[in-house]
């Protein structure tokens, strides 16, 4: 009744304040309307929606819903209505572990095994800081436990969730050697928070952040059978007019499942200009970059992106589970935020939010015009000779799956399409650089018949493979791939299929889904969760079992059962 009353009063309060000159000198007449017609679209009875919300200073000028937060009841999108906001969380999560710090309960370099001793032990040390920037090499929780057989709307506990991170064998990669996004990360934080004060994330950040920031209806759902009034239900399209229920039954939290609303959020917004929880240092620890071992300065702070939107400083976060779509912005500078929830799959919130932000903000330097790729000399590609890139033209897959194409024409190398910013630039006889984004360098290698490329990022490196497309493999080849395949991480099986003269994949849980080979040693599968197999072969050249090396899990091992 308490949270209900307050929110009515809300209501009432930003109703009022429309009508103020204060209010109007910040929200001009047409400017509402304006606002309106970008979610013209969602706003029926008959359709999920979204609701949005402006901060400027101490002040939410702008907070409105739009459709149905519950369509079997036709109930509106408000204000009030709750939201689950996915990774919008992690900077919650984040922001208790620097706090934890500033009242030295634990540093965030120490190490993860100090306060979780069933850890598994990895050669290297990993870090409470690798955990925040999503550097430690962890394999990501939604993936494992899809591959698992658990379905993402299954019930999903936090035990469920450490009870798979706790049996992982081997790392993506080196701690602090790339950046991956990791969830399980944020589940081990609010794990690590639990040991050292004795209380789950969801009381710690009530008592600590919520509370302070009278933010009465916000928290952490760790119990996915908890009643929640004004509750937002999450939905996916099936067509122009037709919805489906698109569930979500977590009960687990650190990495998502913060559930607010449009006026608890403002609170959050304001403090990270005008601190009431926590100082100005602790905002600059969240919100600095972190770094790989290389010495690269990421994007990414502690749960959130640290970059620039017009010349101003911006701090944001994006989320997404189910058919919940979310996206928060800070510009401290112009001490404003912009925040937007969704409760359908397909809604592009990030592009309709800026949309509009573009209403509110303009260039920090006007005139100023960024150096975009169409504008790069493109004459900086073309090759002098051209017999020794004879070999690199073709088609190629990586380590991780993604398939390249890299293409010659008019004496300049290309990737993937014939587009000035994807010229490549020769540095060398066989070092090229992408024209749109010289730190990318590409290094071709011969290695007997093969022919290899290493894309350089400035945060990884991704290795290709060259390869022969083929429409069509003997009956027997394709034969040989058939068989039953174990994981002794995740304790768990596939089949791998051969009738009608097509590969299929095949699980208890799952449809069966097709497979395509991609050469003689990559496999494509329609699953998201494994979409890229390579195949493992024995002394005797038989094919002796697959890794998955798909998005943010790398070389999990599956053996084929005799």
């Amino acid at each position: 009744m308490k949270t209900t009353f307050i929110n009515l009063v809300y209501d009432i309060v930003l109703c009022c304040a429309i009508s103020l000159p204060s209010y109007s000198q910040s929200i001009t007449g047409h400017l509402p309307k304006r606002i309106d017609s970008i979610f013209e679209r969602w706003n029926i009875s008959t359709s999920p929606g979204c609701v949005i919300g402006v901060v400027r200073n101490d002040s939410l000028i702008f907070a409105k819903g739009y459709g149905s937060a519950n369509l079997e009841y036709e109930i509106p999108n408000t204000p009030s209505s709750l939201y689950h906001t996915a990774s919008i969380s992690k900077q919650f999560t984040a922001y208790a572990i620097v706090l934890l710090a500033k009242e030295g309960k634990l540093k965030l370099d120490d190490e993860v095994k100090t306060y979780l001793p069933w850890f598994p032990d990895f050669p290297e040390k990993i870090t409470i800081h690798h955990l925040l920037i999503h550097t430690s090499g962890i394999r990501d929780q939604w993936q494992l436990l899809s591959i698992a057989g658990t379905r993402l709307d299954d019930v999903i506990t936090q035990e469920h969730i450490l009870k798979i991170i706790s049996a992982q064998q081997e790392l993506n990669a080196r701690p602090g050697e790339i950046y991956n996004y990791c969830n399980s990360g944020y589940t081990l934080l609010a794990e690590i928070m639990r040991v050292i004060t004795g209380k789950s994330l969801r009381a710690y950040t009530d008592s600590a952040i919520f509370k302070p920031l009278g933010m009465v209806s916000t928290h952490f759902h760790d119990n996915y059978k908890e009643i929640e009034k004004n509750r937002a239900y999450s939905y996916d399209r099936l067509d122009d007019t037709r919805f489906s229920n698109s569930i979500l039954s977590y009960s687990n939290s650190g990495a998502t499942s913060l559930f607010t609303n449009a006026y608890d959020l403002s609170k959050w917004v304001m403090n990270f200009y005008n601190p009431k929880v926590g100082e100005e240092e602790d905002l600059k620890t969240l919100t600095t970059r972190g770094k790989l071992n290389n010495g690269y300065e990421l994007n990414y702070g502690l749960g959130v992106v640290v970059d620039q939107y017009k010349g101003w400083k911006q701090f944001s976060h994006s989320g997404g589970d189910a058919g919940y779509r979310t996206y928060l912005t800070i510009l401290p500078e112009l001490k404003m935020g912009f925040y937007i929830f969704s409760n359908l799959s397909d809604f592009y919130q990030i592009a309709k939010l800026y949309e509009v932000i573009d209403f509110f903000v303009n260039e920090k330097e006007p005139g100023r015009q960024p150096i975009r790729p169409e504008h790069q000399d493109s004459s900086l590609a073309i090759l002098k000779d051209n017999t020794a890139i004879q070999h690199f033209p073709g088609h190629y897959i990586s380590d991780d799956g993604v398939l390249f194409y890299f293409g010659f024409r008019d004496r300049v190398m290309f990737i993937n399409s014939y587009l000035k910013n994807n010229y490549l630039v020769p540095g060398g006889v066989d070092t090229f650089s992408l024209l749109s984004s010289p730190e990318t360098k590409f290094i071709f290698k011969l290695s007997g018949k093969d022919t290899l490329v290493e894309i350089r990022y400035p945060n990884r490196i991704r290795y290709l493979q060259k390869y022969t497309k083929a429409e069509h493999y003997a009956d027997e080849v394709m034969m040989r791939y058939a068989g039953t395949y174990y994981s002794p991480e995740l304790d768990c099986s596939y089949t791998i299929q051969w009738r009608d003269r097509q590969l299929y994949l095949t699980h208890s849980k799952y449809l069966d889904s097709k497979l395509t080979l991609i050469g003689p040693d990559h496999i494509q599968s329609e699953r998201w969760w494994m979409n890229h197999l390579v195949v493992l072969r024995n002394e005797k050249d038989q094919v002796a079992g697959f890794e998955i090396n798909s998005g943010r899990v790398m070389h999990l091992q599956f053996n084929k059962l005799n």
